[in-house]
C-alpha cells in the first residue's frame, strides 16, 4: 500500500513540476510589429477628441469613456462602441464621429484592462467585463434604442454579450471584423501575425481553472505585434483572464444560436487578420441567417479608419434601425 501511495505522491509532484515549468517558461513571445496595424493609427486626426469621462463600476473602480453628442435634430438613439485588442477609446475616434453625425449619441469605452480603465492588460475575474458593461448602462443610461458595436476582439466580446442572458441590455448589435474563435473558419494562424499565444502556459492555466485553481489567471498569455511607440501607450499583452473574457465564449456556435436581438456583421474584403469571406459560413453553420457585408478594398484596420469602411458601418447601423 505504501508503494502505491508513494507512486501517487511522486506522480503529483511530477505533475506539479511540469505545470510550474509550463507556466513559468511557456509564455507568449514578442513579435515583430505588423505595419498594417500600427501605421494607420499614426495618421488619425484627433482634433475634436472628447475628454475622457468616468463611471464607477461595482468594485468602485473608475472606468473611462468618451461621449460624442449627436449632431443635427432628433436623437436616433445611442451607440456604445468597443475598441479592438490592445487599443483604447481613441482608436474609435473617426468611426464615433461618423455615428454622431448620423444622429446618435456615441460612447467609446476604455474597456477595463485598456487605456485609463483599471490595470493595463488584466482584469480581476472572467466575467468582469460584462459586469462593467452592465454598470455602464445602469449608471450612464444612454438614449434608447441602444446599439452595442464592437471591432475585432471588441466585436467578439459584443457577440459574447449578444448571446448571453444580458442581451436585453441592448436593442441591436453590430460586429465589425469580429474575432470569433481560434477554432472558427475565419481565424488565420496567430491572427495573421498580430498576436502570439503562449500555448503551453495557456493550456496549463486552463487545466488549473478546470480544477478550480485561478491563482495564475493574471499571468500574460497573449502578446501583440505593436511597435515601440504604440507599446508605450497601448496594451501590449493580455492576462489569461482578460484574454478569455474579451472574446466570445469557447462554444461560439452555442453563443450564436442564443442571439435573439437584431445583429449584423461588416468586414473588409481584404482583411489580413481574418478570413472575412467565411463569416457567413460561421453563422449559417450555427443556424443563424445573419447579414454579412464585405467592403471591397478594405483591410482590417481600414474598416474603422477609411471612409469607405466607415460608411459601410454607418449603413449597417441604419439597416439595423429599420
Amino acid at each position: 500500500m505504501k508503494y502505491v501511495l508513494g507512486f501517487f505522491l511522486i506522480a503529483i509532484i511530477g505533475l506539479a513540476v511540469v505545470m510550474a515549468l509550463l507556466i513559468a517558461l511557456g509564455g507568449p513571445a514578442q513579435l515583430p510589429p505588423v505595419a498594417s496595424i500600427n501605421a494607420p493609427f499614426k495618421q488619425i486626426d484627433y482634433s475634436g477628441l472628447p475628454a475622457l469621462g468616468h463611471y464607477t463600476a461595482r468594485d468602485d473602480t473608475a472606468l473611462g469613456f468618451r461621449l460624442y453628442p449627436p449632431e443635427g435634430g432628433s436623437v436616433k438613439g445611442s451607440v456604445i462602441l468597443l475598441h479592438g485588442s490592445s487599443a483604447d477609446s481613441r482608436s474609435m475616434h473617426p468611426l464615433a464621429k461618423a455615428f454622431a453625425m448620423d444622429g446618435y449619441a456615441v460612447y467609446t469605452l476604455d474597456v477595463r484592462g485598456h487605456g485609463q480603465s483599471g490595470t493595463k492588460g488584466d482584469i480581476a475575474y472572467i466575467g468582469q467585463l460584462e459586469d462593467d458593461l452592465e454598470d455602464f448602462m445602469r449608471r450612464i443610461e444612454p438614449a434608447e434604442p441602444a446599439t452595442l458595436v464592437g471591432f475585432s476582439s471588441g466585436g467578439g466580446f459584443v457577440l459574447r454579450v449578444a448571446g448571453s442572458q444580458r442581451q436585453q441590455l441592448f436593442s441591436r448589435y453590430l460586429l465589425l471584423s469580429p474575432f470569433i474563435s481560434q477554432d472558427a473558419p475565419t481565424y488565420r494562424d496567430n491572427g495573421g501575425g498580430w498576436m502570439n499565444l503562449g500555448l503551453p502556459r495557456y493550456i496549463a492555466i486552463t487545466l488549473l481553472n478546470a480544477a478550480g485553481i485561478r491563482h495564475f489567471n493574471h499571468f500574460p498569455v497573449i502578446r501583440f505585434a505593436l511597435d515601440d511607440v504604440a507599446r508605450e501607450t497601448l496594451t501590449p499583452a493580455y492576462s489569461y483572464a482578460l484574454a478569455q473574457n474579451y472574446r466570445p465564449r469557447p462554444d461560439y456556435q452555442a453563443t450564436i444560436r442564443s442571439v435573439h436581438q437584431p445583429l449584423r456583421v461588416v468586414a473588409g474584403q481584404d482583411d489580413e487578420l481574418l478570413h472575412a469571406e467565411r463569416f457567413s459560413d460561421v453563422f449559417n453553420a450555427a443556424g443563424k441567417d445573419v447579414p454579412v457585408a464585405l467592403v471591397p478594398g478594405i483591410d482590417h484596420i481600414g474598416l474603422t479608419l477609411e471612409p469607405k469602411g466607415i460608411q459601410a458601418a454607418v449603413n449597417a447601423l441604419r439597416q439595423l434601425a429599420h
